[in-house]
């Protein structure tokens, strides 16, 4: 009688394990995923979470962020560019700048309270040093062009950017568009020509 013939297992091909080359995507993938995590779910979710949905290994999210200030600087970071970037064009105004900080403030709510819990953090200062060149800028070209008063100075825009920041951090999700609306009406009327 013949055997019966025995099915030749298959392989599953490994994972290709890229090494020191995988860093710059894998860092990019944590940070994408740390945004949709925590608008997902606020800092409650697990730090191991952002790894999961980046898809890589904890050891890869601990080389790159270890802890989540750092993951929440990398998030800033990225914000920052962007702000310098988009104001750095011909005829933008401040609030067009605040118009983006609200676009960025509330799809990163989380990060504003890891951020803002320790604005003195040596990772944490740069970014407060980039954003008020972008400020400054601003303010210089706004009151050039009369679209702002003499009186309103590169820290107050700063700080109407901050507490824009940490009041959509704090309303509700479906209240944060009228939150805005209402904040930047009465920025600009501060910071008219009187």
């Amino acid at each position: 009688m013949p055997s019966p013939t025995k099915a030749t297992p298959t392989k599953a091909t490994p994972k290709r394990n890229r090494g020191p080359a995988a860093g710059p995507d894998n860092r990019r993938a944590l940070i994408a995923a740390a945004r949709e995590v925590y608008a997902e779910s606020g800092l409650t979710v697990p730090f191991s979470a952002v790894a999961k949905r980046a898809g890589v290994g904890q050891g890869s999210l601990y080389r790159h962020f270890p802890d989540r200030t750092a993951l929440a600087v990398a998030v800033f970071e990225e914000n920052v560019g962007d702000l310098e970037e988009y104001a750095s064009a011909e005829g933008r105004t401040i609030d067009d700048l605040l118009g983006r900080v609200v676009d960025q403030a509330i799809v990163s709510t989380a990060f504003i309270e890891l951020i803002t819990a320790d604005l003195h953090d040596p990772r944490v200062v740069p970014l407060g040093l980039r954003f008020n060149g972008v400020v400054s800028r601003l303010v210089d070209r706004e009151r050039a062009a009369g679209h702002i008063g003499e009186h309103v100075e590169p820290e107050d825009v700063a700080l109407a950017t901050g507490m824009l920041a940490t009041e959509l951090a704090r309303a509700d999700p479906a209240q944060r568009a009228e939150v805005a609306r209402r904040a930047r009406r009465l920025f600009a009327a501060a910071f008219a020509p009187r």
